[in-house]
């Protein structure tokens, strides 16, 4: 079958590409542009996520920083943080589950509690963890001050919703900052392991963990 001359032939590729595309495609054929590197397929500019930063598990909080960050609390009168920071080391929750409780998750009536069972979002399991005397006096102090009712979350945040996680590890990293600590190297977690790793210092045992 032959196709008139005015009109071009569909398996023709020299009227299937622009003039443009068609000097392209014969200077690659030539060798006069650079063939893809196969071997590195991503581009230059691509740059992993984790480079130049510390992955893995954060560094538990020492004893001697503990107190630091407690006493620079005290002294600055910020009630919030220091119920957020001795709630955080003796409960060893999560962040999520931390932010999330309320007034009444913590007290019976008026009073705060010396024990408080948590149930944990992301296990479903519940917790038990125990009250130290500094702990329940900030709490107590901090509810005073913000006026909180039973229903109420312990750290609110914007609007009726509680302060966030990722809030509360902006939080966290100005604690470790404020006392000379690198920031990149403590986090959220590091609150969570802090009390674990003095007990088993202390003892040696697991179990008590």
């Amino acid at each position: 079958m032959r196709f008139p001359s005015s009109l071009p032939c569909p398996l023709d590729f020299r009227y299937s590409f622009p003039a443009k595309d068609r000097r392209k495609r014969r200077s690659f054929h030539a060798g006069t542009v650079d063939a893809p590197n196969l071997e590195n397929p991503f581009p230059s500019q691509f740059t992993p996520w984790n480079k130049g930063k510390l992955v893995g598990q954060k560094a538990p909080l020492r004893l001697s920083d503990i107190w630091s960050i407690r006493v620079r609390l005290q002294l600055a009168g910020r009630a919030r943080d220091l119920a957020l920071f001795n709630l955080a080391i003796d409960s060893k929750l999560r962040g999520c589950d931390l932010v999330s409780l309320r007034l009444r998750d913590v007290s019976h009536g008026s009073a705060i509690a010396r024990r408080a069972t948590v149930l944990q979002r992301k296990t479903g399991r519940p917790v038990q963890f125990e009250l130290t005397e500094l702990t329940r006096s900030a709490i107590a102090e901090w509810s005073r001050q913000a006026q909180l009712r039973p229903a109420s979350y312990l750290f609110f945040g914007q609007g009726d919703g509680h302060l966030s996680t990722r809030q509360y590890a902006r939080i966290v990293a100005s604690w470790v900052t404020a006392v000379g600590l690198d920031r990149h190297s403590y986090g959220t977690h590091s609150m969570r392991r802090t009390k674990a790793s003095l007990i088993y210092r202390r003892t040696k045992n697991l179990r008590a963990v």
